[in-house]
């Protein structure tokens, strides 16, 4: 059995933030989000039994930004029944260690993640060579190497169940990582999307820190499988989603989800895919 788990060798703290950084909002019934500098992770409630689950673990050094918000909503003395990831990239894992350490609770992610978070395999470098602004032109500077998380992380369960929230299925949407998933609750359609797709154009410094609303793909400098990210978002259009969360961006719901979701899986090509960069597919 392993005992310490630990970050990869280019872990580092990264200065990029946006104005919404720090924004702590109500989705939807037991569903929380909270903005850490620039990307977005979830609280959820268990209704059953009064517990709850963190989606996703934000930046490097924001475990105590964390932790202090659950513990204002849910009480100092009721940690989360698990961490669940939508993928292993470093915005999304950057203080699982910490929060893990502290909790001391299990971590659960899609088996086809697990290498990244066992410490196995290494994410592709970042693009910095793809279309975009400056924030992809700076991506080099990102961490990739995997987080290392011995036997503190388990495969989601195969039935689609999420454990620990039994109104909740994950879904599985590729191309942005080999294991990322997206997580949908029936009852009132609300969609936790992860990297999927995005509210905000994630490639473009202005946009990121303005939090400038756009429907958008996957962060561009990150997403290798452009065919199975276009698949995904096809199919998070088809759950007809009334509320969605993405892992960038801010909140959309209703009418201007439904109409942006739509165009962006109908327009995807033009949209998302960049013309140049190094996993764009030769179309002839």
């Amino acid at each position: 059995m392993k005992d310490d788990i630990q970050y990869g060798e280019d872990y580092k703290n990264i200065p990029a933030t946006s104005k919404e950084s720090g924004r702590f909002g109500k989705l939807a019934e037991n569903l929380w989000y909270h903005t850490v500098q620039i990307v977005n992770l979830c609280y959820v409630a268990n209704v059953s039994n009064g517990g709850w689950v963190l989606i996703d673990a934000g930046m490097p050094n924001s475990s105590d930004d964390i932790i202090n918000r659950a513990e204002e909503t849910f009480g100092k003395d009721n940690p989360p029944e698990a961490i669940v990831l939508t993928h292993g990239h470093f915005d999304h894992v950057g203080s699982i260690v910490e929060l893990v350490e502290y909790w001391n609770v299990p971590v659960y992610a899609h088996e086809r993640e697990l290498p990244f978070l066992r410490g196995e395999k290494a994410y592709m470098k970042p693009d910095s060579s793809v279309q975009g602004g400056a924030v992809a032109k700076l991506s080099g500077l990102f961490p990739k190497d995997p987080v290392d998380l011995g036997d503190k992380v388990y495969p989601l369960p195969q039935d689609g169940s999420v454990p620990f929230l039994e109104e909740w299925e994950w879904i599985h949407t590729p191309g942005h990582t080999p294991g990322h998933v997206s997580f949908f609750r029936k009852s009132d359609q609300a969609l936790i999307a992860g990297d999927a797709f995005t509210t905000v154009k994630q490639e473009n410094l202005m946009d990121v820190t303005m939090q400038k609303k756009d429907i958008s793909g996957p962060p561009r400098y990150f997403t290798p499988d452009w065919k199975a990210a276009h698949t995904s978002v096809r199919r998070l259009r088809d759950l007809n989603p009334a509320r969605a969360i993405t892992g960038h961006g801010l909140p959309m719901e209703n009418n201007e989800l439904s109409k942006n979701l739509s165009y962006l899986a109908d327009n995807f090509e033009e949209i998302a895919v960049p013309d140049y960069g190094r996993h764009v597919e030769d179309e002839e």
